[in-house]
C-alpha cells in the first residue's frame, strides 16, 4: 500500500521496525524543505510575507491535529515527542496536584516514557505507584484495574497499544470507568495514533501524547492534548520567549493563554509542518484501512510461522501489527544480525519496556512491527530467513 511514495524502500530492504520509527514518504519531505528553501523564517515574530506564510502553516497544523484526534486545536501543545509530553504532564500537572501517598496504577508493560517519570515524582512527592498485574497473554483489562483501585488511586496511566506485546487496550471502557470515578487518566498514544482512529473527547481522556516520527512524520515533534481545564492548572516546564504577554523588574510576569505558554523559545517550525503533511497523508489512506491491513499482514505471518518448530511468538492474540518472538537458544540481538543479512529491518532488544520481564520471565526478543506500506511479499521473506534459521551462528560468526 503506497509503497512508490517511500524512497527507502527503494533500497531493496524490508522495513519492519516500525514501532521504532516509520518511514517517511517523499511528499512530506518535499513540503518540509519548501519550508526551508521558500519561506524560511521564525514564527509569531516578522511581519513579512515569508513569516506570514510560515504562521499560516504552522498554526494550522492544530486544527489538523484536533480534527484528527477529535480533540480542541488550542489544546493541542507542540512538543518533541511522547517522552517530553509525559514528562510535561507529570512535572507540570502532577507534581502540583497528588501529594503523598496518593496512588498512580501503571503495569509493567509500559515504555520507559510511561514508568521513570513517576517513579521520578514518587521521590521527590512520595506518590505510591501500584502496577496491575497482566492477563496471561499479557494483555491488561479494565477487571484487574479495578481489583487496584482503592479510594487514594488519583491516576491511570497507561499506553493505549503497548509496543512490545502489542495488545490493544479498552482506552474507551478504562476512560470512562476513570471519569465515573474521579481518576484522572494519561494515555501514552505512541503505538495507537499512528495505526488506528483515536477519539480522544470520547474516549474520556484527560491527556494524551503522541510522537510524529512514529507516523510518517519527522523526528523532533510531538503532541501533547489535554482537557481545556486541565491545562489551565498545568504549570509549564520550560520559560523563555514566545510563552509571556510580559515581564518586569520587580518580578512580575504574564504568561500567555493555552496553548503558546507551553512552547517556550523557537519550535521545530519544519517538523511541525511536516507533521500536518503526514497527518494529512494518513487520513487520505484511513486509519481503518492501515489498521485493518497491519491485522491481515499479522496474521498471515502467524500462520506462515507456525511450521518453524523453534521460533516462539508472545503475542498471538494482540490485535496489532506487533509481534515479539524468538528462536529457540539464539539470543534476540543475533537473530536480529542474521535477519539484516537478508535486508530485514528488526528490533531486538527489551524494547524500553524492561519491567516486561517480570511478566514474561524472558528479558529481550525481537520485535517485528508493521505498517501500511509493508505487504505479504515482506512477511514471506522473513519467513523464508527463519526457516533458515539453523544457519545464524554461521552467518554472525
Amino acid at each position: 500500500m503506497n509503497r512508490e511514495d517511500f524512497p527507502m524502500l527503494d533500497n531493496n530492504i524490508v522495513y519492519f521496525d516500525n514501532g521504532a520509527t516509520t518511514l517517511k514518504p517523499k511528499c512530506i519531505i518535499d513540503e518540509m524543505n519548501k519550508y526551508y528553501l521558500e519561506h524560511t523564517s521564525n514564527i509569531h515574530r516578522g511581519d513579512y510575507n515569508a513569516a506570514l506564510k510560515t504562521n499560516e502553516l504552522y498554526d494550522n497544523v492544530r486544527n489538523i491535529i484536533g480534527e484528527f484526534v477529535n480533540a480542541d486545536p488550542n489544546c493541542c501543545i507542540y512538543t518533541s515527542g511522547t517522552t517530553m509530553s509525559i514528562n510535561m504532564v507529570v512535572f507540570g500537572y502532577m507534581r502540583k496536584h497528588l501529594k503523598k501517598g496518593d496512588e498512580v496504577l501503571l503495569n509493567k508493560a509500559e515504555h520507559a516514557s510511561n514508568i521513570l517519570p513517576w517513579i521520578k515524582l514518587s521521590e521527590e512527592i512520595g506518590i505510591v505507584i501500584k502496577y496491575v498485574p497482566l492477563n496471561k497473554d499479557y494483555s491488561l483489562s479494565l477487571d484487574n484495574i479495578k481489583k487496584c483501585v482503592t479510594k487514594k488511586t488519583k491516576v491511570i496511566s497507561l499506553a493505549h497499544v503497548t509496543n512490545v506485546i502489542g495488545d490493544v487496550r479498552d482506552i474507551k471502557s478504562i476512560g470512562k470507568y476513570c471519569h465515573d470515578n474521579n481518576i484522572l487518566f494519561n494515555v501514552d498514544g505512541a503505538q495507537s495514533v499512528p495505526h488506528m482512529k483515536v477519539d480522544f473527547k470520547n474516549s474520556y481522556i484527560d491527556f494524551l501524547s503522541f510522537s510524529g516520527h512514529k507516523m510518517c512524520g519527522p523526528t523532533g515533534v510531538g503532541v501533547l492534548v489535554g482537557r481545556y481545564e486541565l491545562l489551565e492548572e498545568m504549570e509549564p516546564v520550560f520559560y523563555g520567549g514566545g510563552m509571556n504577554n510580559y515581564f518586569e523588574e520587580d518580578y512580575s510576569y504574564e504568561l500567555k493563554s493555552i496553548p503558546t505558554r507551553f512552547e517556550a523559545g523557537t519550535p521545530p517550525i519544519a517538523e511541525v509542518i511536516g507533521l500536518g503533511e503526514a497527518i494529512k497523508y494518513l487520513e487520505n489512506i484511513g486509519m481503518d484501512n492501515i489498521h485493518k491491513h497491519e491485522v491481515k499482514l499479522k496474521k498471515y505471518l502467524l500462520d506462515k510461522v507456525k511450521d518453524i518448530s523453534n521460533v516462539t511468538i508472545y503475542n498471538r492474540t494482540s490485535d496489532s501489527g506487533i509481534l515479539a518472538l524468538n528462536v529457540d537458544g539464539v539470543f534476540a540481538q543475533d537473530l536480529s544480525v542474521f535477519l539484516n543479512k537478508y535486508n530485514i529491518c528488526v528490533r531486538a532488544g527489551n524494547h524500553c519496556a524492561k519491567m516486561l520481564k517480570d511478566e514474561m520471565n524472558i528479558k529481550n526478543t525481537v520485535r517485528v512491527s508493521m505498517y501500511f506500506y509493508n505487504n505479504f511479499e515482506d512477511v514471506d521473506k522473513i519467513i523464508e530467513a527463519l526457516k533458515n534459521n539453523k544457519e545464524i551462528f554461521n552467518v554472525i560468526i
